[in-house]
């Protein structure tokens, strides 16, 4: 039992009520069952249908079925409620509900001590804060739904800790008692005499465009309390981007802005959320830079990533927020980088002894390996191609895709990337050179649409050309990366990463000869690259089918790559592409374009970025091996 006791997933004990004074004890005075956990029970109100469905929680609940009421509909929201008090976590519930709208968690007592927030009735609920740390970078790492804006909106003072009760939250004076003799005691004290501003980058940056009429010069100008958005505008490559409206940008002119805006605010608290999606490498680490600069001025500074290799780049500390999506989440103590991230990766944490997650993520030693990838035949060949724009030209060397081969595709935005999927393809036609062979290529896009009102399930039907439930597409593709539980929610209503997995899924599902997949990390977490990165690899592989990738994240793109095309030259003006390398070849020239080492960590043996100026990255530099030997 000891060794059990913090266990995550550690199952209650309950007295069953059978018998008739047992079911009166329930009723008249709500007493709940004898148990060593804290019960946390979620309904997904986009999900929930009583409408569509036969009622089967409140039919098969064992606690209804005694006479007491512990799973009945609202009569304010007409869906169901579940009486977290008399619940004794059968999960019979969980199981037999048709649109999967119910999680039914049993947490350690000890895990559930110090609740922060809980919006509402069966809703999602935060345990324990990070503290702010002035002059360092906090890193937070954990899945999407962990309630990673919940701790950025409460640090900020934008969002008041009720302490759980939503009923009846409480004063200030309440919460400064609970937090006596703590650090966030003397935070929270400032927040409530406004002392304190925070400078926050939002998940969206879009919104700022429907927000904001006006050029990126404007806005600059508008939010600029720290005289320093020249020197911004040039860390951050924006030099081309001030004079357009923000309307006309693209979505990494946008994040880029985001990011100088929020650091040119003058203020002690600054949170960014997402800093790098749409960005390439190279203005990822701008991007790095321009955090890193404000905690050297003394600044307490947190961000949320889930660019493992950006985390790891520009992080201090991090504090890893682990629990179940969309229905709880609990964040860890303070962590050194290389711990909090190898902690994050196992799956558990040794100082809470919490278990988080069954199987920690691994990463092969051999997967930087030239030998890994067996030849198959060719798919597609082409020789030298050019294309001609009136602004912009891109030459491609001649290369090859094989059967069961991932092509990994790495370099700078506006280069010609997916223009050279769309001259494959045949969409665009090449000024210099063919392709005599013609393949059915399947696209996903980087930027994706979101203002279709159709059921997810609808669209998968439509890619798959037939339905997917019970066909072995679902098994293969969409039970792996957990699809299902997204079948009933219209294609609006899905978070950026549930949209993008959709996306995904909808491209693997056609029938073709290859699948170009354009950043398919963008909005995913981290256990979500890893897993869709994995994915692919054997998809590719299992089914001797052909995969290009083009994407930004380095972990993801050393995880997938079989070989890699790397993309060099002037942004928007000339790009040329070489021939298909063997990864470690690719990996060296790219990384010293970027003036980056990486090395193995020796726990994980995931990569990892050595800090720059390190004797390791000296060592690396000077043998010219930017990318790990094996």
């Amino acid at each position: 039992m000891a060794g059990l006791k913090n266990d995550v997933r550690f199952s209650s004990i309950n007295v069953t009520p059978g018998i008739k004074c047992a079911q009166n004890r329930y009723k008249a005075k709500k007493i709940p069952s004898y148990n060593m956990t804290h019960r946390v029970a979620v309904l997904d109100q986009d999900l929930c249908q009583p409408k569509k469905c036969g009622l089967e929680c409140i039919k098969y609940c064992p606690i209804n079925k005694s006479g007491a009421d512990c799973i009945v509909i609202s009569e304010e929201s007409k869906k169901a409620q579940i009486d977290e008090d008399i619940c004794n976590g059968c999960g019979i519930c969980v199981k037999v509900c048709p649109f999967d709208a119910i999680t039914i968690v049993n947490l350690a007592s000890e895990l559930a001590t110090d609740k922060i927030h809980q919006y509402g009735p069966n809703s999602f609920r935060l345990f324990k804060l990070p503290t702010p740390r002035k002059g360092e970078v906090v890193g937070l790492l954990g899945r999407n739904g962990m309630g990673k804006s919940t701790v950025i909106n409460i640090l900020s003072g934008n969002l008041k800790p009720n302490l759980g009760r939503y009923e009846n939250p409480p004063e200030w004076n309440e919460i400064l008692k609970y937090y006596s003799g703590t650090e966030l005691k003397q935070h929270f004290e400032k927040i409530e005499q406004k002392q304190i501003r925070a400078s926050i980058k939002p998940q969206q940056v879009h919104h700022i465009a429907q927000a904001f009429d006006g050029t990126g010069k404007e806005l600059l100008e508008k939010y600029d309390e720290r005289g320093i958005s020249k020197a911004l505008i040039k860390e951050l490559g924006l030099e081309n981007s001030m004079e357009q409206n923000l309307k006309e940008l693209s979505g990494g002119e946008l994040q880029r802005i985001a990011v100088a805006a929020t650091a040119s605010k003058d203020t002690e608290f600054y949170f960014f959320d997402e800093p790098s999606s749409y960005n390439d490498v190279f203005q990822r680490i701008g991007v790095a830079r321009v955090i890193q600069s404000l905690a050297k001025i003394g600044k307490s500074v947190m961000v949320v990533e889930h660019d493992l290799t950006l985390l790891d780049f520009l992080s201090d500390y991090i504090e890893v927020l682990y629990g179940e999506p969309a229905a709880y989440g609990i964040v860890s103590s303070v962590l050194s980088t290389k711990v909090g991230i190898n902690v994050f990766l196992d799956g558990y944490l040794p100082a809470e002894n919490v278990r988080f997650r069954d199987k920690k993520f691994s990463f092969d030693v051999s997967s930087s390996s030239t030998d890994i990838f067996q030849e198959g035949n060719d798919v597609v060949t082409y020789p030298k191609l050019e294309k001609k724009y009136p602004s912009f030209t891109v030459t491609i060397e001649p290369g090859r895709v094989r059967k069961g081969e991932v092509l990994g595709i790495m370099g700078a935005n506006a280069l010609g990337k997916t223009t050279m999927m769309k001259m494959i393809a045949g969409v665009e036609k090449p000024d210099s050179g063919s392709i005599d062979k013609k393949i059915k290529i399947a696209y996903k896009p980087q930027y994706l649409q979101n203002d279709i009102d159709m059921e997810v399930v609808a669209l998968l039907d439509k890619a798959n050309d037939n339905p997917v439930e019970g066909s072995l597409e679902e098994e293969q593709i969409l039970e792996p990366l957990k699809i299902k539980k997204l079948y009933n929610k219209s294609i609006k209503n899905l978070s950026g990463g549930e949209l993008q997995k959709v996306a995904v899924v909808s491209c693997l599902l056609q029938k073709v000869d290859l699948y170009a997949l354009d950043e398919p990390s963008a909005f995913l977490d981290v256990e979500d690259r890893i897993v869709v990165a994995k994915f692919l690899q054997k998809f590719v592989r299992s089914f001797g089918k052909s995969a290009i990738v083009i994407d930004h994240d380095l972990q993801l793109m050393d995880l997938v790559s079989d070989t890699m095309i790397i993309f060099e030259g002037e942004s928007g003006i000339s790009g040329q592409a070489t021939s298909p390398m063997p990864k470690a070849d690719a990996m060296n020239r790219f990384l010293k374009s970027l003036d980056m080492t990486f090395r193995r960590d020796e726990k994980s043996f995931r990569p990892r970025v050595n800090k720059l100026e390190s004797r390791l990255d000296k060592n690396q530099k000077a043998s010219g091996n930017y990318y790990y030997k094996n």
